[in-house]
């Protein structure tokens, strides 16, 4: 027979059994033991750790010995060890190409890229910028594909002065599709993902979600994404998180990064 309860005490107290020491290293799932929050690891320093939860909510916790529970143990959390030094090579930019040191951005071409709005330019930017400034090439909007042959005809595309169009849900038999249709010149060029919206193109996995969730017609497809997931902010607050949880060309869907390098080799070709 045992003398006393087992479990009486602060079992947390360091010195009262070996208590497993775990380096927090980005997205391990813990539980912090006094409040029950539980998250994924997305940040440490020497002091604290910060984990977010499935509904993207974040909170910070002291790395106090014996704090959080790993698969129901506790465990102490610590920081991890430094990385170490990767070999030297050349430097890539965001979307996977070699790094111009010391670049200053060419003066820009005649020829330009339309995306549909200022998520999509905030995204081409985010991953294609340092390509994009290297060859001198501007990125500006449509405000909705309605505007594109006007677009067209007043931009004037001619050899050496091309035109590079992203469309989103460009799939046949769409509203999209049959605009792009109607552009027939040899200088413009318009390409487009299936995405319903530019959110799509961003892979799940990178914003921790199984999939992007289906919304009903008639619907407003943001709204609907937002109400889904249970994110509880405006537009512009998810597309922030969407946008911050992006740094390389990996957290993207082929679909676009296929695109978006066609038009880049599109509107530079005929230019040396």
């Amino acid at each position: 027979m045992y003398e006393g309860d087992v479990l009486a005490g602060d079992w947390r107290r360091p010195g009262r059994g070996k208590i497993p020491k775990v380096p927090a290293e980005p997205d391990l799932v813990v539980e912090d033991a006094d409040s029950g929050f539980c998250g994924a690891v997305v940040a440490c320093d020497k002091e604290a750790v910060t984990l977010e939860d499935r509904f993207g909510r974040r909170r910070l916790f002291p790395l106090a010995p014996a704090a959080f529970l790993l698969e129901g143990k506790p465990v102490t959390l610590v920081r991890p060890a430094p990385a170490a030094a990767a070999p030297a090579g050349p430097r890539r930019s965001a979307s996977g190409s070699i790094a111009v040191e010391g670049l200053r951005a060419r003066v820009a071409r005649e020829s330009r890229i339309y995306v549909e709005g200022v998520h999509d330019a905030a995204l081409v930017e985010k991953i294609w910028g340092h390509d994009l400034r290297v060859e001198g090439v501007v990125v500006e909007y449509l405000e909705g594909v309605d505007h594109l042959p006007d677009i067209v005809a007043e931009f004037g595309p001619e050899p050496g002065r091309r035109l590079g169009v992203l469309v989103d849900h460009l799939v046949p038999g769409s509203k999209e599709s049959r605009i792009a249709a109607e552009i027939t010149s040899p200088d413009v060029l318009v390409v487009g993902h299936p995405f319903v919206d530019i959110w799509q193109a961003v892979k799940p996995s990178v914003l921790r979600i199984p999939a992007w969730p289906d919304v009903p017609r008639g619907v407003p497809w943001k709204e609907g994404v937002i109400a889904a997931l249970g994110w509880r902010v405006e537009p512009a607050d998810a597309w922030r998180r969407i946008l911050g949880a992006v740094s390389t060309f990996t957290d993207l869907e082929p679909e676009l990064l296929g695109r978006v390098e066609e038009l880049i080799d599109f509107v530079t070709e005929t230019e040396t």
